[in-house]
């Protein structure tokens, strides 16, 4: 009787999770083309972010790198030698940008990964689509059918392009709808294996003045997340800020992280706060609810100590820094412009461990209502609130300031993603996202916003698309050269003068 309850047990539990939608899927992607939004009504915000000046230019930018990078990728991943690849690809990333498109990749028995795209196009530019990408691939076929151009790599057997036939007649609302198998994916570019990412689903549709993205996240195994109440250090916290986040159910994440096992105390954080106050770019903090935290204090002391050190030894930083401990506060000395600290506080809800690169100026007004009414959310996991156009200059210099103080690759001042940043993010408001657990291995995410970004998802795309190893991602600069030491000279010394007999 024992045993058939364990197995059971079991049985529920695999019946229980959710399977992934599309097992064999790589990619589904529908765009509804630039032509297309810009006849919408709604589509003011959507023309300002990416169809002003700065916003063509680092398109071109990124067309330009992507095609060299696949005029190399496509050859060798399909054993082909094509003369001027890059310059066959080029033209086909500008109609990607302005016509409404479907693709679909998945992987067919075997192994083969087969891709299919239809596309709206002109009959000239169908058939530069045909002669120039034909010889990328063996197999590829073409049929036209109102209108609409449609491609098929038939290297797997399994006829995608009959099926985005019937795709293209149902009507569709989203300006952009995706369905992307990350861990398929990177089968194809092995560099994503360490995000370690879900399959993704989301749609981007206007709602009124904003983008409203909603979607799911899809997990390979079922979440162990353990959804305590949220304790929130409502004495350190305090109004008015420009950003507030807070995440909770981390702790098993945590703890398949290699970098948090070298750096964070354990037992391991499970809540997380992080917020942001006006007119100062550096009053960024953030805090984690401890049950012990002067012993996770001397712990993080511990094991930030002899990275330190071995980091300061090597020449990863742009200058030296020293660990400093204190009763209830370790602090980072010789940094330019900021003191980072790690501090220990009891508050009303326990202790926490307090981090942050400036003081925190006292408390003004205490947390707004609406906020501990929208953390009362069943099985709300993530929560994030900020002002983008305020909140992107404080990004921005703590950013900046950081990568260059630990020797990484900076967004450059000139930089085309920088100067298109610059021009948008200040006619961004409001940019709320919410993150529910809604199965045993699901998430269900949703977010308002005018621009869709996040000031920090805009610093990081900006950085990304700027990259030299784009569409690879590594901010890591070089070892400065070591300075050779020049032998000191000493002076000869005169001999002693002889004394007179």
């Amino acid at each position: 009787m024992k045993k058939f309850a364990i197995i059971s047990t079991l049985a529920l539990a695999a019946a229980a999770r959710a399977a992934l939608p599309q097992p064999d899927l790589i990619a589904q992607i529908h765009f509804a083309g630039a032509q297309k939004i810009s006849a919408d009504k709604n589509a003011a915000a959507f023309a300002g972010e990416f169809n002003s000046a700065e916003a063509r230019t680092l398109r071109a930018q990124t067309a330009d790198k992507l095609s060299v990078w696949l005029g190399g990728w496509l050859p060798q991943k399909n054993d082909v030698k094509v003369a001027g690849g890059a310059a066959k690809l080029r033209p086909l990333l500008d109609d990607l940008q302005t016509a409404e498109w479907f693709l679909e990749a998945r992987r067919a028995p075997g192994g083969w990964s087969q891709t299919a795209i239809a596309i709206k196009l002109s009959a000239d530019r169908a058939a530069l689509w045909q002669a120039n990408l034909k010889p990328f691939f063996k197999w590829a076929s073409f049929k036209s059918t109102g209108g609409w151009l449609i491609f098929d790599s038939g290297s797997g057997g399994l006829k995608l392009g009959d099926r985005l036939a019937q795709e293209i007649s149902k009507p569709d609302a989203a300006w952009l709808s995706v369905d992307v198998n990350w861990p398929q994916l990177s089968a194809w570019y092995p560099q994503l294996k360490a995000l370690g990412l879900p399959e993704t689903q989301f749609q981007v549709t206007p709602a009124s003045t904003n983008l409203l993205v909603t979607g799911k996240f899809f997990f390979p195994e079922n979440l162990s997340l353990n959804l305590e109440p949220w304790r929130v250090p409502t004495n350190t916290v305090h109004q008015p800020f420009v950003s507030f986040t807070a995440a909770r159910g981390i702790s098993a994440w945590l703890k398949t992280q290699s970098w948090a096992q070298l750096y964070l105390p354990t037992p391991e954080p499970n809540q997380l706060f992080i917020w942001a106050l006006p007119q100062v770019p550096y009053q960024t903090f953030a805090a984690v609810p401890s049950t012990d935290a002067a012993s996770g204090l001397a712990q993080l002391y511990t094991r930030l100590q002899p990275v330190l050190a071995a980091q300061k030894s090597s020449g990863d930083f742009f200058t030296p820094f020293t660990l400093v401990r204190t009763n209830n506060e370790i602090s980072l000395r010789g940094t330019p412009f900021i003191a980072p600290y790690v501090r220990a506080v009891h508050e009303p809800d326990g202790q926490f461990l307090f981090a942050g690169v400036f003081p925190n100026t006292p408390r003004s007004k205490p947390l707004p209502p609406e906020l501990f009414q929208r953390l009362a959310m069943k099985d709300l996991v993530f929560y994030h609130w900020e002002i983008t156009a305020e909140r992107w200059p404080e990004v921005l210099n703590l950013s900046q300031l950081g990568l260059v103080l630990t020797s990484h690759r900076q967004l450059g001042g000139e930089s085309a993603a920088l100067k298109w940043i610059q021009k948008t993010a200040p006619k961004l408001g409001n940019n709320v996202t919410e993150i529910i657990q809604t199965g045993p291995a699901e998430m269900t995410f949703t977010r308002k916003a005018s621009g869709g970004f996040t000031a920090l998802e805009l610093f990081t795309l900006g950085s990304w698309l700027e990259n030299p190893a784009f569409p690879g991602f590594d901010l890591k600069l070089p070892p400065r050269p070591k300075r050779p030491v020049r032998p000191h000279r000493v002076a000869p010394v005169a001999p002693a003068p002889v004394p007179a007999k």
